[in-house]
């Protein structure tokens, strides 16, 4: 008697499919790079540190050239520009503003950025904003041999209403440039300035 064999049958495990993860926007890709006319500073700043490629970010610090960015830079990254403005954060206001102003500047500016409320838009409404584009003329205040006539507290008060009057991010800029740290948050070098702006002499300033 003979016995037919039983068949096995196997069963196909299907390796489920690989699902791709949607690619973050990078970004270059979240911040518009037409910016209108007379933009901010911090427009311009943003858009060339978001450039990944130094020719890039060349091609568009040439784009949006104005005086009021290569005074920035020349404050920043010349060292022979020496600030008369005391280093690190900056008090929000004087001893007797305390009661309605509180913490310090940079903490203000990070409320009002994120949306938040915050003594910096107490006195001035979106409206009543000026920028660095129009402002950078009196920057010459704030460096040694700019106005050696002005006393440090009159200086330094100069200093905080500039930076109450101006756009939260544009005030965020005088105070990294103030300290020279103003790669710290943007990623522009000097040899990327020097050679969008080969126009600007460095050194010999102080």
């Amino acid at each position: 008697m003979t016995t037919t064999p039983k068949k096995t049958t196997r069963t196909r495990t299907t390796k489920p499919k690989a699902t791709t993860k949607p690619k973050a926007e990078t970004k270059s890709q979240t911040i518009p790079t037409d910016l209108p006319p007379n933009p901010f500073m911090f427009e311009v700043l943003e858009v060339v540190s978001s450039q990944r490629t130094k020719a890039k970010k060349i091609e568009f610090l040439k784009k949006y050239e104005h005086d009021s960015l290569k005074s920035v830079f020349i404050w920043n990254f010349d060292e022979t520009v020496i600030s008369m403005l005391p280093n690190g954060d900056v008090p929000y206001a004087d001893a007797n503003d305390q009661s309605v102003y509180s913490g310090t500047l940079s903490e203000n500016i990070g409320k009002e950025i994120g949306g938040g409320a915050s003594a910096v838009g107490q006195d001035l409404d979106s409206t009543g904003r000026t920028s660095l584009r129009r402002e950078f003329r009196n920057l010459y205040h704030y460096v040694k041999h700019g106005n050696d006539g002005l006393t440090a507290i009159r200086r330094e008060t100069m200093f905080i209403s500039l930076l109450r009057s101006l756009h939260p991010k544009e005030a965020e800029i005088v105070i990294l440039t103030k300290d020279k740290k103003l790669q710290d948050k943007y990623k522009i070098t000097k040899e990327i300035v020097s050679e969008a702006y080969p126009d600007i002499r460095w050194g010999g300033r102080s």
